[in-house]
């Protein structure tokens, strides 16, 4: 076991991973090369900040997310166990934190841990005598994109993932958008989103100015740029089809405007971004138009026309290595099993998933016995690991992960439930044995 473990990226993977390998009474120096050295998505200094959306996927239970979620609080997650539900904010049956107060919770407790050292410097080589865990993300430096690179033999691989556009709550307007769950669910029987409602002539309109937008161009091969399929511009959905958008992130099922007693014809859904309920995000509005096209464009969403945007939509680039080529059971390179990978650059997406290999790993570089295969946590680490390397994606929880049941009940919800009631049971038993 070692004396001391190196953890490079302050994000949500590392932040996991250097906690528990404090909790296993190892020294952890974690490496965050911001703010000297900022990226293109990142706004502050502060760890485990979150770029993207504030929402860590549903609670509801018997779902995969919620499963994953469960296994992570059973086993002492920093993050989703103690800070999520602190910081958390109305948002549904969705664990959804307000970013600044999660952020800053976050650095509070991995600065204040007397067996983490926190060093604000870029790591550009890795030296295989240590032991290292990289969770560097999907913004990875470009020198260390090219040590992993000189290491593992193999060239980055690339795809684009974007981020949706935040408005002032106060310069929504309220006589015309309206407050509602889907199908009346929420937290704690309120309303936790505010719906902007379009009429078929509103939405063809809108339609149109979206498609003819003026977008950023893409800096890399064109047949490199490939898009994440569960985070897709809203251009990239509105190509497919003139009523894409009104069956993907503008479906209006689960809602009634109560000002006309019917459903919208498609609808924009805003989630608040923090506790105050001071801003929103348009939940699924990812985009890459230019910055004065978007508020062009996004004011002619119902209720949004005077809207202030405190954050356009951006595109950013994510790195990540072929982990089913590259990695061992562990998460460990199979050349050089010192040296660990979580989180985004291992080809994880979503933040559960990089805060759940941050704790594999961990665990794994500590000395602790891998987390069974029925368990959401194990099925992750298969994918990553085992997943045909010819053709590997990034991938969230999902149940296809998990082994299927031997005699599978008809029902869907019975079918999840025991798949769910069976992870939970070996998850169980590995904790009284080995934790």
């Amino acid at each position: 076991m070692p004396s001391e473990i190196n953890v490079i990226g302050g994000g949500l993977a590392g932040c996991e991973a250097a906690w528990q390998v404090a909790r296993a009474g190892i020294r952890a120096v974690l490496y965050e090369m911001r703010p000297r050295l900022q990226t293109a998505a990142h706004k502050t200094p502060a760890l485990a900040e979150l770029v993207c959306s504030n929402s860590l996927k549903t609670e509801q239970e018997n779902t995969a997310p919620w499963l994953l979620k469960e296994e992570l609080r059973r086993l002492g997650s920093l993050l989703v166990g103690e800070i999520a539900p602190r910081v958390r904010v109305p948002a549904g049956h969705a664990l959804t934190v307000d970013r600044e107060l999660f952020a800053s919770e976050v650095t509070r407790a991995i600065e204040s841990e007397p067996l983490i050292e926190v060093r604000r410097e870029e790591i550009t080589s890795l030296d295989p005598a240590k032991t290292w865990i990289v969770a560097s993300g999907p913004l990875t430096s470009d020198a260390l994109a090219a040590e992993i690179g000189r290491i593992t033999g193999s060239q980055r691989l690339f795809f684009y993932d974007s981020i949706s556009p935040i408005v002032d709550a106060e310069t929504i307007d309220m006589s015309i958008a309206f407050a509602a769950s889907r199908y009346g669910k929420s937290m704690d029987n309120s309303d936790d989103y505010l719906n902007c409602p379009f009429d078929k002539s509103e939405y063809e309109t809108f339609l149109e100015a979206l498609l003819s937008a003026e977008s950023v161009p893409v800096h890399i091969e064109q047949d490199r740029a490939r898009y994440f399929e569960a985070c897709l511009p809203i251009e990239e959905l509105a190509r497919r089809g003139r009523d894409t958008l009104r069956f993907g992130p503008m479906k209006p099922v689960g809602l009634e405007n109560p000002r006309t007693g019917k459903r919208p014809y498609a609808v924009v859904q805003l989630r608040r971004e923090n506790a105050r309920a001071g801003s929103y995000n348009l939940v699924g509005f990812q985009n890459h138009m230019r910055f004065p096209e978007q508020q062009r464009v996004l004011r002619m969403i119902p209720g949004l026309e005077r809207a202030e945007f405190l954050r356009f939509g951006q595109v950013h680039r994510n790195t990540y290595i072929n982990g089913p080529a590259l990695l061992d059971s562990n998460l460990a390179l199979k050349k050089n099993p010192n040296i660990y990978f979580a989180g985004q650059i291992s080809g994880v997406e979503g933040y559960v998933e990089s805060i759940a290999t941050g704790l594999i790993a961990a665990q794994n570089a500590t000395g602790a016995q891998q987390v069974p295969r029925q368990t959401a946590l194990g099925s992750l680490v298969e994918y990553v690991c085992s997943a045909d390397e010819e053709n590997y994606q990034p991938a969230n929880i999902t149940f296809d992960l998990l082994p299927r049941l031997e005699n599978p009940p008809r029902d869907r919800k019975l079918r999840h439930a025991e798949i769910c009631r069976r992870a939970l049971e070996a998850l169980q038993e590995y904790r009284c044995a080995h934790v």
